[in-house]
């Protein structure tokens, strides 16, 4: 269990700072005149942190309940999906004038997590 945990987290670490270095580059030195509700650091760190706790659940409901892994994934994706409704609440009550713009910096990598969450649901889920 533990294993399986050390080896998703070797594969996420570089994960997050090849995205977080593109976005951060981009946004910091091709798009300087944009502003930003929410820092990338910031988008990152809830990336990051969400993806980790839902595989630390799955990994943990697999080793328990096998049979109700999928479920379990389905529904901490749901949770992470009003996670991320309340972390972007505050922006868009506040109504930026570049609301599409800061959506896009935080849902591009929000799917490009999705998709590496779901890959290693599915190995896990195989096992």
């Amino acid at each position: 269990m533990k294993q399986q945990f050390l080896r998703f987290v070797v594969k996420l670490i570089p994960l997050t700072l090849v995205l977080f270095l593109i976005q951060y580059v981009l946004i910091n030195y091709f798009l300087k005149e944009t502003s930003l509700y929410y820092s990338t650091y910031s988008i990152y760190l809830f990336h990051f942190f969400s993806t980790l706790i839902i595989y630390g659940l799955l990994i943990l409901v697999h080793h328990h309940f096998k049979d109700k892994t999928g479920f379990a994934f389905m529904g901490a994706g749901l949770i992470k999906m009003f996670a991320a409704i309340v972390f972007l609440l505050p922006m868009l009550l506040n109504n930026t004038s570049s609301a599409f713009f800061n959506l896009l910096t935080f849902f591009i990598p929000y799917f490009l997590y999705l998709v590496f969450e779901t890959f290693y649901a599915v190995k896990l889920i195989n096992s």
